[in-house]
């Protein structure tokens, strides 16, 4: 699978390149840069390059491999003790429906707020 997406990836990017190309070579060899249809075939190119670029940003940024300014990195899983998605680790035991699936936290919260009920003596 990841050879697959790797080659995906690429071709995007070669794709979006060979847009971005197209814009240079639309921008040296019209006579004037202005007119309606230069600017149309430089906005529609420019588009096209950033929909096939998006794909691998999003990629890389998934993977943790895309260095983004101004925001803090999550800590891996391996990191934090295997907790996944930032759980904090707790001494109860999980809350599991009659099947042993696990119960959605607005049903623990529920739960929590009803507390057990009283059991009435049979005598």
């Amino acid at each position: 699978m990841s050879k697959e997406v790797t080659l995906l990836n690429a071709i995007c990017v070669l794709i979006a390149l060979a847009f971005l190309a197209m814009v240079v070579i639309s921008a040296i060899s019209s006579g004037d840069f202005l007119s309606i249809d230069n600017l149309f075939i430089i906005t529609v190119s420019l588009l096209m390059a950033l929909l096939f670029a998006v794909v691998p940003l999003l990629y890389l940024k998934s993977e943790n491999r895309l260095p983004i300014p101004f925001v803090k990195r999550s800590i891996p899983a391996t990191a934090n003790g295997g907790a996944d998605w930032g759980q904090l680790k707790s001494n109860t035991p999980p809350l599991l429906d009659a099947k042993g699936r696990a119960v959605p936290p607005d049903v623990k919260a529920i739960v929590a707020r009803l507390g057990k009920p009283e059991v009435k003596d049979a005598s």
